[in-house]
């Protein structure tokens, strides 16, 4: 591998309901320099937000009746303060918080403006992924799509038949990190990149055997692309270049490989 590059793939029209994300993607593809074509090996790193409003993963809060489970966190939640990630003035609505609870399996913790969850796909995120930010509608919030493995497939198998090219997906999405302020994207869902490389039992340079190595592949490839964005760039498609030794002709095993499963969970 020899360097990587990665850059926005500007010129995407807005992402409504039931569009075919993948012909969106090409047809913005089709007005890049005859010089940057898409190439096999390519990987697309997808922000989730357009895949969610594509397949119709948006909830509109008028239509949301807030539990009393929902009422009790919205109050037990107060707004979020500098230095925390909570979902800030959302997570004092009622309704919000409802469909908060209506993604996740599980409540892990809820306090100082912030709540964690397991969602259904397994993720522990705050807020199930809920967001209301590029919504475009003040009563409206984004979900997490429902299958992101699938999603990338689909969008995948697409992008081949419309531009004969053999690239990677991922779907990503912004999630904080343990002991650890900020956040960067994380692959939620992949096809077609090898999500994990395993060295466990290689030897390292010094010949001395390999026993935690496990490289996170499509979460650093997430992370990468976000940095070649910024947040108010409308540029949620990135391109990322030199990845080929990633790149599989199989779809594999999608970044359902990443999630720890909850009996290695050491803090539960």
């Amino acid at each position: 591998m020899s360097g990587l590059s990665a850059r926005g793939l500007g010129g995407l029209l807005e992402v409504r309901v039931g569009d075919d994300l993948a012909e969106v993607i090409a047809a913005a593809l089709a007005h890049e320099p005859p010089t940057r074509p898409l190439r096999d090996g390519h990987v697309l790193a997808i922000a989730h937000k357009v895949v969610s409003k594509a397949e119709g993963a948006v909830v509109d809060l008028r239509t949301v009746e807030p539990s009393s489970r929902a009422l009790e966190l919205a109050a037990q939640t107060a707004p979020a303060g500098p230095g925390h990630a909570g979902v800030g003035a959302d997570a004092k609505d009622p309704r919000a918080v409802q469909v908060v609870l209506d993604q996740s399996s599980e409540i892990v913790r809820a306090e100082r403006g912030v709540i964690i969850c397991r969602t259904h796909h397994g993720f522990v995120c705050a807020n199930a992924g809920v967001d209301a930010s590029n919504s475009g509608d003040p009563d409206t919030v984004v979900v997490l799509p429902r299958d992101p493995d699938g999603s990338a497939r689909r969008i995948r198998e697409r992008l081949r038949e419309l531009t004969g090219a053999s690239v990677g997906v991922l779907v990503t999405d912004s999630f904080g990190r343990a002991w650890r302020h900020g956040q960067c994207d994380v692959a939620i869902g992949c096809a077609g990149i090898t999500p994990l490389d395993d060295w466990r039992g290689r030897a390292d340079s010094a010949g001395r055997e390999l026993r935690a190595t496990w490289l996170a592949v499509a979460d650093a490839v997430a992370a990468l692309a976000d940095l070649a964005r910024t947040k108010d760039s409308r540029e949620p498609v990135v391109i990322v270049a030199g990845l080929e030794r990633f790149v599989t002709e199989h779809d594999g095993p999608g970044a359902a490989a990443l999630v720890r499963p909850i009996e290695e969970d050491l803090f539960r």
